[in-house]
């Protein structure tokens, strides 16, 4: 339990942050986990559209500092590396 008012307004702000952080990498991470599963299906062309998804809410997470930039470079790269490989078995 906060003792000043200021340290009360931070735990409330805290809140805030804590639920709009949450909702963006929430969002990033579904994404990205669908992406995954349509590319292990084989499902090419509902890959190729969940991996741009996934990509934006990637973008979108770090450029609002929920996640760090290059760990969402590197989701990414994963995701497109994955996606090529499957056009090339099909």
């Amino acid at each position: 339990m906060p003792n000043k008012p200021s340290a009360a307004k931070r735990v409330r702000s805290s809140r805030r942050k804590q639920a709009v952080n949450r909702l963006h990498r929430g969002r990033a991470r579904s994404a990205d986990k669908k992406a995954r599963a349509l590319i292990e299906e084989g499902r090419l062309e509902e890959a190729r559209e969940a991996v741009h998804v996934a990509q934006a809410a990637l973008d979108r997470a770090a450029q609002k500092g929920v996640i760090h930039k290059n760990k969402a470079a590197r989701r990414k790269a994963r995701l497109m590396q994955q996606l090529n490989d499957l056009q090339e078995g099909t």
